[in-house]
């Protein structure tokens, strides 16, 4: 399944690339893209899984940036 999300108060593109990097190490990642021009994220990842999936990339993006949300 692939679908695509738009990211609130992402600040800079060196930690949309950090996001992206931490995401597509995340078990049942497919591919990811974080876009800092567009502030879109476009993750596919295992149907059956996506809800689990799409909370660990949540997780991982505030690591990187606490201020930043998926917005859905």
């Amino acid at each position: 399944m692939k679908k695509v999300f738009k990211l609130e108060d992402l600040d800079c593109a060196n930690c949309a690339a950090k996001m992206q990097n931490a995401i597509e190490k995340l078990d049942g990642v497919k591919s990811v893209t974080i876009s800092f021009m567009t502030q879109r994220m476009t993750l596919e990842a295992d149907e059956e899984r996506f809800d689990d999936v799409l909370k660990a990339a949540q997780r991982a993006i505030k690591k990187i940036e606490p201020d930043c949300t998926i917005a859905r």
